[in-house]
């Protein structure tokens, strides 16, 4: 299993230019993303397991994920 410091670090620095925060409790992530400059949140994602993020390519996969969601709300708001 991956320390919870150093998942926080990789889902963090996978959202970059945006900000991203990581909150983990009793073995749930908390995720959100949000615009540096406003503080704007882009995506609120809560009750993540960890147990579910068990190498860095599931840790990968979870952004490349939520990364696409984000893509899609965008596009969802923009017409």
């Amino acid at each position: 299993m991956v320390p919870i410091a150093v998942l926080s670090s990789i889902v963090e620095s996978g959202f970059e230019p945006l900000s991203c925060e990581c909150t983990e409790s009793l073995g749930l992530l908390e995720i959100t993303v949000f615009d540096p400059d406003t503080h704007e949140v882009v995506l609120l994602v809560r009750n993540v397991s960890t147990a579910d993020l068990a190498t860095i390519r599931d840790i990968n996969n979870l952004i490349a994920e939520l990364r696409t969601e984000m893509n899609a709300g965008r596009r969802a708001f923009a017409g």
